[in-house]
Parts: C-alpha cells; structure tokens; sequence
C-alpha cells in the first residue's frame, strides 16, 4: 500500500497539531506517525485522512477522531507485550495504532462485512493482530486474563463479563453512557471484587450493541 512523502509529511503535521492540542505521550505520538490512516479511507476521503476528525467507513461505523485515539492509547498506559482486548475492530486504525506501540492485540467486531474488510487491510500493512468476529459484550474468556482492555463504542453499562476477563492491576479505558456525548473513564482492577474509576473528559462515539450482525 503506497505510503508517500506527501502522506508521511501530512501525518507529521497531524501528530503536531496533537501535541498542540495537549497530547503528551511520545510513544503514542510515535505509533500514530508509523501508521498511514488514509489507507483505512475510502478512496474518494483520502484526502481528508490526516484532518484531526472523525469520518464514516462501511456498516455505519466511523474512524475514530485522531485525537480520541490518542486519548484512548494513553489512558492504557501500554507496554511492551501488553496483552490488549479491543472491544469494536472497527476500521482496524486503533488495533494498529496499539501493535505499533508493541501490544498484543486481541480485537472483536460485530460486522461482519467490516471484519473482513479490515482484516485484508492490516494483514496488507503487516500487522499482526488477532481478530474475532463475535459480541464484543462477551470478550474473549479463552484468552483472558488481559492487561488491558478498550472500549471503542459507547457502552450503556461496563459488562461484568469484560471486568471479569482483565488481570489485577489491569485497566479498561471506556466511553461510557448513552445519548450524543459519553465520559471517558478509566477503570483500575483493585482485585476480584474493587475498581478504581476516574473520568477523562466528554467524547462522542457510535453506541456499543450486542450480538454478529451479518
């Protein structure tokens, strides 16, 4: 997939007008600017790839606005080999963002037509991410526990199911709430039973909705 000067050059101002906008994280910084997002647009958006704003893709869904992504990446706090559960694939953009930081990505999506086109798109990038088709309300038990879990949909409630598959210590970076607008919350696993939660902001996202939708 061509990655051009003009491409690279587009995504050095974009990183730039993020760190403008407060974004401090380097390492997040430096995975966004390894990752050419106009290769997850429609042809006829290209051009509008390296804008700090969200824009529609297949099955109604969107990419998410540079920044939340940015937002999202540093509240994980990511490490090295971090065992990462991404609720909502979606463009495959965030999955990618977070295997250039190093993390290994286990994703699920609940469209079916995305799922497949977004898995031809990072395999084409290499990179090397596990994906499911599935309800992203019941993770993934067979590979849990995570070091951290994203939630990339607005949920109408935290699933008992995801906590319940994150290790002690882990954190779950979440848009919560329903309506036009959602907090941004992070979550800490205390232990079985405790969580530690603050609140980030107001962002927007698609909601969260359960079963495969074909």
């Amino acid at each position: 997939m061509k990655d051009s000067i003009l491409h690279k050059g587009k995504r050095k101002q974009l990183i730039e007008e993020l760190r403008s906008k407060g974004v401090r994280n380097e390492q997040v910084l430096d995975a966004m600017m390894l990752v050419p997002r106009h290769v997850f647009f429609d042809i006829a958006l290209e051009n509008h790839a390296y804008e700090d704003k969200a824009f529609p893709i297949d099955a109604g869904q969107t990419i998410s606005q540079p920044y939340t992504v940015a937002v999202q990446s540093s509240l994980l706090n990511v490490q090295k080999y971090d065992r990462i559960l991404e609720i909502g694939t979606g463009s495959g953009y965030q999955a990618a963002v977070l295997c250039r930081m190093g993390a290994q990505v286990f994703s699920i999506e609940r469209q079916k037509k995305l799922f497949f086109t977004t898995k031809n798109i990072l395999q084409k990038l290499h990179i090397h991410t596990q994906l499911f088709l599935g309800d992203g309300f019941k993770g993934l038990p067979q590979f849990a526990p995570f070091d951290k879990i994203l939630i990339t949909a607005a949920a109408p409630f935290i699933p008992r199911t995801l906590l319940n598959q994150l290790k002690i210590n882990g954190l779950l970076v979440v848009p919560y709430g329903e309506g036009n607008t959602q907090k941004m919350i992070r979550i800490t696993k205390i232990s079985e039973t405790e969580f530690e939660q603050e609140e980030h902001g107001n962002f927007s996202f698609v909601p969260m909705l359960k079963g495969i939708q074909e």
